[in-house]
């Protein structure tokens, strides 16, 4: 099989991008990352994409005059590096409808929770962390899914969970979680190159 192009979109650090960049180099992913996308120009997912001489853009929403023409200068970079899966990895702006469905179930998110716990508008970065905590929950985790045109709902393509200690604050949780979502999202980017997820209604079969 031909390798895959993958488009990568962050607003931060990088440490998802990071384990997928490992995976690829590792030939552990069937794939090749061909752009890293930025709504942030000082996001550090970008120069860890340079280091991997990976083309890195940074692509500012304040030159667009609305939210579906900054979506489609995205598009537009996307295209132009050949881009087959799109992995969303800690990009904090919202798609457009037209985005998701040029690329359905062609996009694919990491979400620090177990969906449908603690997801959709509002729960993001360490808010996550800090609402599961506050509720007492025992479990926690990660989840990658594709993305549809609502927060957090798309079909569910992987789970972990961790167990949540009766001391852990919203800092250490994250932590916990952060090594889930650095396994399972390079798996689930791998099964996908490897042409072995199949979406069926709101069902995720991984053959």
């Amino acid at each position: 099989m031909p390798q895959l192009k993958i488009g990568v979109l962050i607003s931060g650090s990088g440490t998802n991008l990071q384990s997928i960049i490992d995976n690829v180099e590792k030939g552990e992913i069937n794939g090749k990352i061909t752009v890293v996308i930025s709504n942030k120009s000082d996001a550090y997912g970008l120069e860890r994409a340079r280091q991997h001489n990976i083309d890195a853009v940074f692509v500012n929403h304040k030159e667009y005059e609305n939210f579906e023409m900054y979506n489609d200068a995205v598009i537009e970079e996307l295209e132009k590096h050949g881009v087959e899966l799109i992995v969303l990895a800690g990009y904090l702006k919202i798609l457009s409808g037209n985005f998701i469905e040029k690329y359905r179930n062609k996009i694919i998110n990491i979400h620090p929770s177990l969906i449908p716990s603690f997801c959709g508008k509002g729960y993001y970065g360490l808010k996550v962390h800090e609402a599961a905590v506050n509720y007492g929950v025992k479990l926690s985790g990660a989840t990658v899914h594709f993305v549809d045109e609502q927060a957090d709902t798309g079909p569910i393509i992987m789970q972990e969970s961790v167990e949540v200690d009766y001391d852990d604050s919203a800092e250490t949780l994250q932590k916990k979680i952060l090594k889930i979502e650095h396994k399972i999202l390079p798996l689930s980017v791998k099964y996908y190159c490897d042409g072995k997820i199949e979406v069926v209604g709101r069902k995720v079969k991984i053959n």
